[in-house]
């Protein structure tokens, strides 16, 4: 085929704005499936993506669509994640196609992640086609939305198609828009090797399986590559290109997409955004855009019931065949015994992984709250990086904490502006920009600490503005802050899962709330249970958990009062002995509270 008659493009939208919807109405338009094989989401392969109704794993397909009368063009759709944890993956999608379709809700309308969307495929030098969505829908406003194309993304209204990709409607002019807005690839054949590693998956039977983007020159099935990042080096097994069903060819050439397998055992050497090139004829330089996936939130596993630690382990392992950027290690609490301390792309990614490990192993598990990476400044000048509050340094050898720090951008109607104002405020917001982008619709820029947006800051904020705000957000470097370590005693015992580091301005509040919390939550015992929120040596908070009493003096009738006091007496030093001791047993609700304290 040549590369005047290939197209590649992706779409792009925010959350729940029908971008599944639109690829299943081209895999049927063009004829990918046969009738009985297509459903809804036929790219959401898993479970998790149809429930929640977002994309987590890039797809493709190669679409094959013939103009009446004219030649057949080949249309690679790479269907890129939902999801602003996934934001990387979504940038390295883009990079490997020449346009893009911008879905947006007739009915919604120009969202945060939208905004966010569009700038990053601009960076990518894209062709963006506008699609307005779900123009069937009772509430739809098309026009309206044309109007903040034209006024937020700066689109002539006339580039925008009206579609509902439900009904069917559009989808022949949404088709093509693609042949003919969208540019044909770039690249010679004839020149050494340069493909891009949008996405990669591990499989069982044959290892890691790459889908790639040819830039340069040709992948033939037999030759040896390299991948430039990690310096492995493997001979190509198979070639061929999703349909979405694999099917095999013996090369792929420059403009083409398609999936590689060379017998790789480890994800992580197929890197996404790593360059492939021919080992006898290597490129001098790689693609641009690749960087390491580094977690952002961090928290810690525990098995709890019939669970083993050894279940727990063998479970990450194979997850983490199918996911470079979750990173875990062990970790031993003196509460919870052995456990591992995982790492996360950001609070979806959190979520994603440990319902996976409770559904797809059968696993109980208690998770500690979240947390993020600090950095910090020693007296001495080392600067280290700790991601458990439990290894923070004693105050009087540390001479600067750093956390990090967010750009957020906000999309609000302008009637719920004083409660989103509110929220960012009380989560330690600092205003960037605020604008009208039409007459009842507020863009807020905020610089937030990344702490204190991974405890439920987005429940918050749907909560606030009864679902009509939207936010979408990306990483803005580190910032030094007043921070403190919160530390939480039971029985004059720290336990470690429940330390947090927190502003020194919260901690108060934060450490009577906990306390407050976990004496409704932690069931009584037959001993007095002390709760303590201390910061360093100082008490800041305290309750008590009362004890369950045996009545024993039912079986005194009277006589004098000293009897009754050596019994109260011999009880008392019991309880005494039995709290030495006695353990108490933590249930999983008390490391949930606190998620809500904030």
């Amino acid at each position: 085929m040549k590369t005047m008659k290939i197209r590649n493009f992706s779409i792009i939208a925010h959350i729940d704005h029908g971008k599944s919807t639109l690829a299943d109405r081209l895999l049927e338009k063009t004829g990918a499936l046969p009738p009985r094989e297509l459903k809804e989401q036929v790219l959401d392969t898993m479970e998790l993506e149809r429930e929640k109704g977002i994309t987590i794993k890039a797809q493709t397909a190669r679409l094959c669509y013939q103009k009446k009368d004219q030649e057949s063009y080949i249309l690679n759709l790479i269907d890129t994640p939902g999801h602003v944890d996934f934001s990387y993956e979504v940038s390295r999608s883009l990079a490997a196609c020449e346009g893009a379709l911008l879905v947006i809700d007739a009915s919604q309308g120009v969202e945060a992640q939208t905004l966010a969307n569009t700038y990053l495929a601009l960076q990518n030098d894209l062709i963006l086609i506008p699609v307005i969505n779900k123009i069937d829908l009772a509430q739809a406003n098309p026009e309206l939305t044309l109007e903040q194309i034209e006024n937020i993304l700066g689109f002539k209204r006339e580039e925008a198609i009206l579609a509902s990709a439900k009904k069917g409607i559009g989808i022949d002019e949404v088709i093509n828009s693609i042949v003919e807005r969208i540019p044909s690839p770039k690249g010679d054949p004839h020149f050494p090797l340069k493909a891009l590693i949008f996405d990669s998956w591990f499989d069982s039977y044959r290892g890691v399986v790459i889908l790639t983007r040819v830039f340069e020159g040709i992948i033939r099935k037999g030759e040896e590559i390299e991948l430039m990042a990690s310096g492995a080096i493997y001979r190509v097994e198979e070639i061929g290109y999703l349909t979405p069903k694999p099917q095999k060819a013996n090369r792929l050439m420059a403009g083409e997409v398609g999936y590689i397998i060379a017998g790789i055992k480890e994800l992580s050497h197929a890197r996404i955004g790593d360059t492939i090139t021919e080992k006898s004829r290597r490129a001098t330089q790689a693609l641009p855009g690749f960087k390491e996936a580094k977690p952002m939130v961090f928290c810690g596993m525990f098995p709890a019931g019939e669970s083993s630690v050894e279940d727990l382990r063998k479970a990450l392992e194979k997850l983490r065949l199918n996911d470079s950027s979750f990173q875990y290690e062990p970790e031993n609490s003196p509460a919870l015994g052995l456990g591992f301390r995982c790492g996360f792309l950001g609070l979806l990614h959190r979520e994603v992984i440990q319902e996976r490990l409770e559904r797809e192993f059968d696993l109980n598990l208690i998770t500690t709250a979240p947390s993020v990476s600090y950095r910090i400044t020693g007296r001495d000048g080392n600067i280290q990086e700790i991601k458990n509050p439990s290894q923070l340094p004693p105050p009087h050898q540390i001479k600067k904490i750093e956390e990090p720090i967010i750009e957020a951008f906000i999309l609000t109607p302008d009637r719920y502006l004083g409660a989103v104002l509110e929220l960012l405020e009380k989560r330690r917001g600092e205003q960037k920009k605020m604008e009208y982008i039409s007459t009842q619709r507020i863009f807020l820029t905020y610089i937030l600490p990344l702490n204190e947006v991974v405890f439920d800051f987005y429940n918050q904020l749907k909560s606030v503005s009864q679902g009509y705000a939207s936010m979408d957000y990306e990483l803005a470097g580190y910032r030094g802050a007043l921070l403190v370590k919160l530390d939480i005693l039971i029985n004059r015992e720290i336990v470690d899962a429940l330390s947090l580091i927190v502003h020194q301005d919260k901690a108060y509040y934060l450490g009577r709330r906990l306390v407050e919390r976990m004496r409704k939550l932690i069931p009584r015992q037959q001993f007095e249970v002390f709760l303590q929120a201390t910061i360093g040596k100082r008490v800041v908070a305290r309750e008590t958990i009362k004890p369950y009493r045996k009545d024993v003096l039912a079986k005194l009738y009277g006589g004098d009062y000293t009897r009754k006091m050596k019994l109260l007496e011999k009880q008392k030093a019991g309880k005494k002995r039995m709290r030495k001791i006695g353990r108490v047993e933590i249930p999983q609700e008390a490391f949930l509270a606190l998620l809500e304290i904030r």
